[in-house]
């Protein structure tokens, strides 16, 4: 097979939730340990971190491992959903998994896997944790695909797990209430290994975690408590950059924007001092500046309060739940006295909690409805009607494409254009300003 009838085969053989949605989830480990088996276990070849959370993972494990490679180690990194090229999910040392490597790890297992009729996720999952394997890494970062007691990463037994905060979403798995996904999500406490959690907005959340960890016998660790930041507190730059007043590591700017950003800083560094003094990694002061200053281009990461052009600005972010979005806004409503006019093009899926985004969304903008090229999407127009309940109008486009070529034929030069509301809106959107 080529590179691209491998691609479809995977696409229309398995099912897959980033275009499926709730039909492609395959809850437990089952499978997924039968293919680790098949394979010979390759994630016991390297240490690993665990990185979940509702919000934040992603951020927070390229972070990790930018700062790790940085710090001279082999760092395989394992995300999803992909933006653009399903290759972004898995990298060592920032590049991409090869073309080639896809095709002959289908050929080689094809026949293994379809006796089982494994999910999109549990093959893919495979793929990375061999493939890391197999390029002899020494430390994977591996982000939880959703939830986490019986999402198909937690076979591996981490030297770290991390859960970088709590809110509503995929409720229909995961439980009604932040208590019932925070059970999920400390699913991935192992017995013996140190957990961390980012953020708690509530002392229920904190309390399911902190009899989790004790169940385990897991060393449990809270960041806002750890005082690896100086009170004075993190700032932006003029420029949307992050100022952080690390007290181990001099004041670090941070180049991911955004205002859920500095709580994700606060999290990485306390990742970081853990790793240093529980697990022995030699992290030195360069490799934290460089990582927090270089990630993109150090992992490849998109979609984070990225900059996509100027005159018009546009900026894009993949936020896309009520947690993500309360960020999102207030950045919003920081940043909205700059610009003449404000611009949104906004999409979603429908299985989101889309009344709860819509109630956040600044009612001083002008809207470009839209939907993402994916099953899962809202059509544009229902999405426009939910939004006028809100006090939110503006103008349906059937693609993404058109409603980024009008937002910036009515956005002048002193305008933000945002887009968003959804991961696959921005996918979307990225091929469109290559090369701007």
């Amino acid at each position: 097979m080529t590179y691209e009838e491998t691609l479809q085969y995977l696409y229309t053989s398995t099912p897959v939730f980033q275009h499926n949605g709730p039909s492609a989830y395959k809850p437990g480990l089952g499978t997924t340990i039968a293919i680790d088996n098949h394979l010979g276990n390759p994630h016991k070849a390297y240490k690993s971190v665990h990185v979940g959370g509702t919000n934040g993972k992603g951020s927070v494990s390229h972070l990790l491992a930018a700062i790790l490679r940085q710090s001279g180690l082999r760092v395989g990194l394992y995300t999803s959903p992909h933006l653009v090229d399903f290759r972004e999910r898995i990298r060592v040392n920032g590049e991409k998994i090869p073309r080639t490597y896809v095709v002959d790890f289908v050929e080689r297992n094809r026949f293994f896997l379809e006796s089982l009729h494994p999910s999109f996720f549990e093959v893919v999952t495979g793929m990375a944790l061999a493939y890391f394997r197999d390029e002899q890494v020494d430390y994977a970062v591996i982000e939880v695909g959703l939830g986490g007691r019986l999402d198909c990463t937690n076979i591996i037994t981490p030297t770290l797990s991390i859960v970088t905060n709590i809110s509503l979403d995929h409720t229909q798995f995961l439980g009604d209430t932040v208590e019932k996904i925070a059970a999920e999500k400390a699913g991935i406490i192992k017995r013996g290994v140190p957990f961390l959690l980012g953020e708690a907005d509530t002392l229920s959340v904190l309390d399911v975690f902190k009899r989790t960890a004790e169940r385990e016998g897991a060393p449990f660790y809270y960041a806002r408590e750890m005082g690896l930041v100086k009170k004075d507190g993190c700032r932006l730059t003029a420029d949307g950059k992050w100022l952080i007043p690390s007290e181990e590591y001099g004041e670090i700017t941070d180049e991911l924007g955004g205002e859920a950003q500095a709580n994700n800083a606060v999290t990485v560094l306390s990742a970081l001092h853990l790793l240093r003094t529980k697990a022995g990694v030699a992290i030195p002061l360069e490799a934290v500046h460089e990582g927090f200053g270089h990630v993109t281009a150090l992992t490849g990461l998109m979609g984070r309060w990225q900059t996509l052009r100027a005159n018009p600005t546009v900026i894009c972010d993949t936020g896309h739940n009520e947690g993500g979005w309360r960020h999102i806004a207030e950045h919003l409503r920081l940043l909205r006295p700059r610009y003449k006019r404000l611009h949104l093009i906004v999409g979603m899926v429908s299985d989101k909690d889309i009344d709860s985004v819509l109630a956040l969304m600044p009612t001083d903008a002008d809207y470009y409805f839209t939907q993402a090229s994916v099953k899962r999407a809202m059509p544009a127009e229902r999405f426009a009607e939910k939004a006028a309940g809100h006090g939110l109008h503006g103008t349906t486009y059937g693609t993404v494409r058109e409603a980024v070529e009008q937002a910036l034929r009515h956005a002048g030069a002193d305008d933000l254009v945002f887009i968003g509301g959804s991961t696959f809106v921005v996918a979307d959107a990225l091929p469109l300003f290559n090369g701007q």
